[in-house]
């Protein structure tokens, strides 16, 4: 029995680490926390003194019991648990759970799992940082009060199945705030004035003007104000210029520049980076600190020495300027920068060449320009025409890195040929194009982090779960609109000649942005409207700012509590007694039939569209909108028109053609099959000849492409990338085989993979029962009978499990029967 047992949080993090320990240590994992508040209680003292009440869950006794058993055959206990405030908690959960001798327990943090990290840490022990602990706490136990408290005010006043959150409600609400500005934003047309001009040598460069013009008349003027004008440098100037490297990555920054770079979301991000961590490639990836040790700005140097030269190399140190950044923790960096690259998963590998080619960057040389500013003057006119450029004098850190921008307007200064004042210019052409101001842009994950950073709200581990939430609870979804054509005027004088033309271009493209849903602003709208302080950006990041005060111990936790609390809970007795209900309703008009009133409102299932009032004498009429509208702004006649569908367009084949709108958009149903409408598409605009095109071309996906073993082999296109499917199996093909023309064999290599990884994924299949055990992802099994999931905890050992316990789990795992009610029993009677 090993002397040492150290206990940290994941198993991957266990594995790396025992590497760098000898014999006389043990490493285990606690498989994060081990306790935490009760699912279906508050589980906090709010009479008194707030004390949590935390309790192990089920899928972690067998943990707490392996650990505590180890525990006592050990000499000496070591939490090593991440060096944050969830960290410490987990910690302090271990100590007090396995009830540790505090004599023989020590706690280490490190912020690397490198060899020289974990020695550093065993050689520096320290106790439990209750301050620490103490604004975990206070973190854990507010957001479980206004969670707790505010989700079934929801319930009763919006919708069932709602919650709210201290951070998740305010992110909403940005989001919301940001749509109603662009659903309330005028343009404002203008006429830009660009320009091409050519030296004396016979080299071309562009130019605009500054200034812009309101009408199409003034510009017209403009342009003709040059038709006969000649051209000269009238200005030039050149200065030197230097551009300095970004910091090294926090939390917020790698998830923002991993966004713009590698289109990851945030949640994807930390995922990759907390496997990257766990491997020892990296430092902790939960970090508001930009600082680098000593160690790093040596390994930094000599490496960029080594491979660019000594003049690339210029050590610094950066202060974050974040409210509250634990300055003691480092940025994020590889552990090794003598290490370019890794060969592991390509996303980690992806990720992993961003940290690095940052970090190193930022201990570079500045990158050296020249920048160039000429004015041209024309001979008719007064308006001077500019044109920018610059030129890099020396690389610096540009050899490795530029950080991305957010901006989707930025343009990029490029070169200019040599020119000198007075010299004549020819002019190739001058445009006037008419230009509409634009709305603000929708956030994208990215700037939604970035924003939340600025207004202090949240911290580090905050932003990925928040923004995460928020989608899962359908409040806020990922837009999947590519734009809408607008028409636009240019105007174009050359050689003498003005002409006029009309062009299109796409405007509000929400692809990939963050759009709020119905729900979402009607929440909002609601919590706003009665809980102004919880969603007060203000009162939101003070909140933070008290945090950081628990865990420098300049503020008791307890205390802060009472004071949010006892303002906090009347006012939610008080709304959930006397608000009124929400649901968004839009009274739109009346029903030319027969008269009774249309609106639109939140349903039980949904936004929809309602004729009548349960006033009315008979039954109010109900039509669901399609994915694409919304409550505040569908209009009188696109909602009626919803009522015409399902709409019957005739017959192919002998089978009735119908058109209709689903939960997932428009199709088209025809011999118990759904064909989905092309997006933009009208059902309402479909006819036969339409629905029998597409029915054809689904029907041409779905023919058999082989034969195998007597079965149909079809193939197709979904949501994870091209497959073929053969006895109702969907084999994905990967880009080793070329899509378009798969062979016989490759085909045959398709299925019989698939079938000997389905083989080799049953670990036990009890055919009488109908019941098998199966490995699922990350390293986890699930029980499996019919329709019936139940995912077992990783601390289970799937292969041990008889059919006892697996039919014992499925009895208490499996959703249970609904009784029916004493109101339907009765109805029934």
């Amino acid at each position: 029995m090993a002397k040492n047992l150290v206990i940290v949080e994941s198993p991957a993090k266990a594995k790396t680490i025992e590497k760098f320990l000898g014999k006389d240590f043990k490493v285990e994992s606690s498989f994060g926390h081990i306790a935490d508040l009760p699912s279906k209680e508050l589980g906090v003292n709010v009479e008194s003194d707030f004390k949590p009440k935390y309790q192990v869950s089920k899928d972690k006794k067998a943990v707490v019991k392996k650990l505590k058993d180890l525990a006592k055959n050990a000499d000496m206990v070591w939490l090593a648990s991440d060096e944050d405030r969830e960290g410490e908690a987990i910690a302090w959960h271990l100590a007090e759970t396995l009830k540790l001798d505090k004599e023989k327990t020590k706690r280490i943090v490190f912020h690397e799992i490198t060899k020289s990290a974990i020695q550093k840490a065993i050689e520096n022990p320290r106790g439990i940082d209750y301050a620490l602990v103490d604004a975990q706490q206070a973190r854990r136990v507010l957001d479980r009060i206004v969670g707790y408290e505010l989700s079934p005010v929801l319930w009763r006043k919006v919708k069932g199945g709602l919650s709210a959150g201290r951070v998740q409600s305010v992110s909403v609400r940005l989001i919301v705030e940001r749509e109603r500005e662009i659903q309330d934003f005028v343009p404002e047309v203008s006429f830009r004035i660009d320009a091409e001009f050519s030296n004396e040598s016979g080299q071309i460069f562009k130019a605009k003007l500054p200034k812009t013009f309101s009408t199409k008349e003034e510009a017209y003027a403009f342009l003709e104000a040059n038709t006969s004008a000649t051209f000269k440098v009238a200005d030039l100037e050149k200065k030197p210029a230097k551009k300095s490297p970004a910091a090294p990555f926090t939390t917020s920054t790698l998830q923002q520049e991993a966004s713009r770079k590698l289109y990851f979301s945030v949640s994807k991000t930390m995922t990759l980076a907390q496997r990257l961590y766990e491997a020892g490639l990296i430092t902790y990836m939960r970090t508001d600190s930009v600082n680098l040790s000593d160690e790093a700005r040596k390994g930094a140097q000599a490496e960029i020495e080594s491979a660019y030269g000594q003049k690339y190399s210029k050590p610094r140190n950066y202060t974050g300027k974040t409210k509250g950044a634990q300055e003691a923790h480092e940025a994020i960096r590889p552990t090794d920068f003598s290490r370019h690259s890794v060969d592991i998963d390509r996303d980690q590998a992806r990720l992993y060449d961003l940290i690095w080619k940052r970090s190193i960057a930022s201990q570079m040389s500045e990158a050296e320009l020249e920048r160039t500013n000429v004015k041209i003057s024309a001979s008719t006119h007064k308006e001077l025409f500019t044109a920018n450029g610059e030129v890099i004098t020396f690389d610096g850190f540009l050899k490795v890195y530029l950080e991305g921008t957010d901006d989707e307007d930025v343009e990029q200064e490029g070169m200019l040929p040599a020119m000198k004042v007075n010299e004549n210019l020819l002019n190739k052409y001058i445009t006037a194009t008419q230009r509409y101001s634009r709305p603000p842009y929708r956030y994208t994950e990215a700037s939604l982090v970035k924003k939340l950073e600025e207004l202090g709200i949240g911290r580090p581990s905050t932003y990925a779960p928040t923004i995460s939430t928020i989608q899962n609870r359908n409040y806020v979804e990922k837009g999947t609109v590519d734009g809408v054509e607008r028409n636009y005027v240019q105007l174009t004088l050359k050689n003498g000649n003005l002409k006029e033309k009309e062009l299109t271009e796409k405007v509000g493209s929400d692809k990939g942005k963050l759009v709020p849903t119905d729900v979402g602003m009607i929440v909002t709208d609601f919590l706003v409207n009665h809980f102004e302080q919880i969603l007060d950006y203000n009162f939101t990041a003070k909140v933070e700012e008290d945090f950081d005060d628990i865990s420098e111990g300049k503020l008791d936790w307890s205390k802060m509590m009472k004071n949010f609390y006892k303002d906090f809970h009347p006012q939610v007795e008080d709304v959930q007694e006397n608000a009124d209900r929400e649901s968004g309703e839009r009274i739109l008009g009346k029903d030319p039939k027969t008269g009774k009133q249309v609106s639109v409102r939140l349903g039980k299932f949904g936004p929809m569209v309602q004729i009548g009032t349960v006033e009315d004498d008979e039954k109010p009429q109900f039509a669901s909108l399609t994915p694409d509208q919304q409550l505040n702004t569908i209009t009188y006649d696109e909602a009626m028109a919803l009522f015409e569908l399902p709409k019957t367009l005739g017959e192919y084949k002998g089978e009735e053609v119908e058109v209709n709108n689903g939960r997932f958009g428009p199709y088209v149903k025809y011999s118990g099959k759904f064909v989905s409408l092309p997006n933009g598409v009208d059902p309402l605009s479909i006819e036969l000849e339409d629905a029998i095109v597409l029915i054809k071309e689904k029907e041409r996906a779905d023919a058999p492409i082989y034969t195998y073993k007597d079965l149909p082999v079809q193939k197709g296109k979904g949501r994870f990338g091209p497959f073929i499917k053969w006895n109702n199996m969907f084999i994905n093909v990967n880009k080793k085989y070329d899509w378009d023309n798969l062979s016989d064999s490759d085909i045959e290599e398709l299925i019989e993979d698939k079938i000997q990884k389905e083989k080799d994924k049953v670990v036990h299949n009890w055919k009488e029962e109908g019941i098998k055990v199966e490995k699922a992802r990350w390293g986890r099994h699930n029980i499996v009978k019919g329709r019936t999931k139940i995912e077992l905890p990783k601390t289970v050992d799937a292969s041990k499990l008889t059919l006892e316990e697996v039919k014992d789990l499925i009895e208490k795992n499996a959703p249970k029967k609904k009784t029916a009610s004493k109101k339907t029993a009765a109805k029934k009677k």
